[in-house]
């Protein structure tokens, strides 16, 4: 790729924050919270492009695809993150979002910036991921041009995935090769080229809408409640416990006996409690609905919205 980093916006410095070392440490913070405060409304414009990657990320996944995500540096950090979460807050097998970063486990805690320009190793981390037709992998660059990023999901498309790309630029490379370019333009950077500010937000931002939305929709959730969360330390089963008695009306004495009986496992827990069945019976009565507790309850369809009376 040829040097043109001068002219990309994240590239920028803003002469609001040109003096930022003689300021006090309030007036600091006061400009970086407002500089933060212009994030949401730049993930705001491109809501029609989220939208439309979440749709397709839904209907992979329905058809037992995965998501994979790739960044460098601070971008890959993101990606791991969000990656990990899931798992305790959607019940989500490890394999089902994944997060692949340039350099390596190792570059999650200290940097190894010159990965990032290694386009064959992004490619052969696809290979090694053994990508396929029915997965998705979303790229994540602030600059758009990251040479590991647009390997990887160039190698990603000619596999035959679905691809998509998160970056803080326009028209850069990474959005010119997926499928789903969402471009977030946040601007200058407090701190001149410092992309784990504002382009971090925005990423953050974004990928907190993919991967919840993404859960919604394929039924693990129930409402706006973590019914599939792993309820592994007394916090979460206490969480867990509070879920059930919202949702069954409960006490938590019958709550809480009701987890333990299930083997921790919310949804088995309030079909135990809402049907008079055992966990077996509740496991079955899930298991005919596809795992879709708003189906097992039968008050709501399956769009989310109430069933008429």
């Amino acid at each position: 790729m040829s040097d043109g980093f001068a002219s990309l916006a994240t590239e920028q410095s803003d002469p609001r924050y040109g003096d930022i070392d003689r300021l006090s440490v309030l007036e600091i913070a006061r400009l970086m919270n407002a500089a933060d405060a212009e994030v949401p409304m730049a993930v705001g414009r491109t809501l029609p492009a989220i939208a439309a990657t979440i749709d397709a990320v839904v209907e992979r996944l329905n058809d037992s695809g995965r998501l994979l995500y790739v960044g460098a540096g601070s971008s890959g950090r993101l990606a791991i993150l969000d990656a990990a979460e899931c798992p305790p807050t959607f019940g989500t097998h490890p394999d089902l979002v994944q997060g692949i970063i340039a350099g390596g486990p190792d570059a999650l805690i200290r940097s190894i910036e010159g990965s990032e320009d290694d386009s064959a190793g992004g490619a052969a981390a696809i290979v090694a991921a053994a990508t396929g037709p029915k997965d998705v992998v979303i790229g994540i660059s602030a600059s758009g041009r990251t040479p590991y990023v647009v390997g990887a999901v160039g190698e990603a498309r000619r596999r035959g995935a679905l691809t998509a790309g998160i970056a803080c630029t326009t028209g850069g490379a990474l959005s010119r090769t997926v499928d789903h370019p969402i471009e977030v333009v946040v601007g200058p950077e407090v701190i001149a080229g410092s992309t784990r500010l504002k382009a971090g937000t925005a990423t953050k931002l974004v990928l907190n809408m993919i991967s919840t939305i993404t859960m919604i929709k394929l039924g693990r959730t129930y409402g706006n409640r973590m019914v599939e969360l792993s309820a592994m330390n007394s916090k979460l089963a206490d969480r867990a416990t509070r879920i059930i008695a919202d949702v069954t009306g409960a006490d938590e004495r019958s709550a809480r006996k009701a987890l333990e009986d299930a083997g921790r496992h919310v949804k088995v827990a309030i079909v135990m409690l809402e049907h008079r069945v055992d966990a077996a019976g509740a496991r079955a009565l899930l298991d005919a609905k596809g795992g879709r507790l708003d189906a097992v309850l039968d008050r709501r369809g399956l769009s989310g919205e109430p069933v008429a009376e």
